[in-house]
């Protein structure tokens, strides 16, 4: 029977590897030399990189799980306080963090400031800032088989929504059409070309399905403890959730960039067999598995993930000569000569060692940051 402790280090083991892959696929290189496993989808579809993300959402939920227990006995309003000052905390950490540092690179080479006008409002902290705002109030204040119902209510009202209001292409969907009309097109991410948000609030609601089955497996894996009939009907509920989700795809295309109902399902079944196969692994085989390595990066993931990315925004934004950032001459003068691909790899992965040993030092000195 695996003990309360042994569930902790499950679950920090699967966060511990979503921050690890994230920050891999964040800190390419040469995203033009990148192997296709580690892109994103171009639109439709779905490759392992589309997985990390949705993780990262049922991670918290997972958390959530836990917290609950220092709910009880308090009434909502103080509850409430504490959840929408945590949510307020990671939306500004995740605003400024696309906002530093405050200045950009003028057409002709000379700096200047960075205008509040100009700023993306939303992102990846911000989108889990708001997910855990409204998914926490609902865990509050519902049962778990009326989060379940209100999460199929969700998912289908999404799918509505994108149906009725337009169509499932770059140009014509709902929550491009949504994001313009609350926010303006200077707010938007422009990556793929035109001002679209991938972390749109529109598509931020089916995303709140992901840290709800979370909290629902966290609960599960609570209540009673856990044997191989636990983790067989996470593995078949898993199976079922994917073969649901294979077809729904034929009427409703599997798309991390809109957050799909059917992607919200296939990610879910996907993480419900990771994980089961982490706890086999970790807790449960006689020849048990050390996950050591990826635990370290799970006791403090928001903080491993924001350093990685100052360190991204940091190297990219000093200019050396010839107009080359601070990123790209250490790309090049360290690592290109291994090759475009694994050199490119090997780049990202310095980069997560590097963020890896923060980790390891704050561990080391019992530092764990609870935003």
């Amino acid at each position: 029977m695996l003990e309360e402790n042994k569930r902790f280090i499950a679950l920090d083991v699967f966060r511990g590897m979503t921050t690890f892959l994230m920050i891999v696929v964040n800190t390419p290189g040469d995203i033009t030399s990148t192997f296709s496993l580690l892109l994103h989808a171009d639109w439709h579809g779905f490759t392992p990189t589309d997985l990390v993300f949705p993780s990262f959402m049922f991670a918290v939920g997972n958390a959530l799980a836990f917290a609950k227990d220092k709910w009880q006995g308090k009434s909502f309003g103080q509850v409430f306080g504490k959840i929408f000052k945590r949510s307020l905390i990671i939306f500004i950490l995740g605003y400024i963090m696309y906002w530093f540092p405050f200045m950009k690179w003028a057409a002709d080479g000379s700096l200047t400031g960075f205008p509040i006008s100009e700023t993306r409002i939303l992102g990846v902290l911000q989108r889990i800032a708001l997910a855990y705002l409204v998914t926490a109030v609902m865990i509050y204040l519902m049962a778990p088989r009326q989060l379940i119902v209100s999460s199929g209510l969700m998912l289908l009202g999404y799918w509505l929504v994108l149906y009725v209001f337009g169509d499932y292409t770059l140009e014509g969907n709902a929550v491009l059409k949504f994001d313009l009309a609350v926010m303006g097109a200077s707010h938007l991410w422009t990556g793929d070309g035109i001002p679209f948000d991938p972390e749109g609030i529109l598509s931020t609601i089916p995303s709140m399905v992901n840290v709800i089955a979370g909290f629902l497996l966290g609960i599960y894996l609570r209540n009673g403890g856990v044997n191989f009939e636990k983790l067989a009907k996470m593995l078949m509920l898993g199976a079922v959730l994917l073969f649901v989700a294979f077809l729904w795809n034929f009427l409703l295309p599997i798309n991390k960039k809109i957050w799909t109902s059917s992607y919200v399902v296939h990610t879910i079944g996907l993480d419900l067999i990771i994980i089961a196969i982490i706890i086999y692994l970790s807790d449960i085989r006689a020849n048990k598995t050390n996950f050591t390595f990826f635990e370290i990066m799970g006791r403090n993931p928001l903080f491993i993930y924001l350093v990685s990315e100052y360190i991204y925004i940091t190297f990219m934004f000093v200019r050396m000569g010839e107009g080359k950032t601070l990123y790209q001459s250490i790309y090049e003068v360290g690592f290109q000569w291994i090759g475009p691909y694994w050199g490119s790899l090997a780049f990202a992965l310095t980069i997560t060692m590097i963020c890896w040993l923060v980790g390891k030092f704050m561990d080391v000195k019992k530092i764990y940051v609870r935003v």
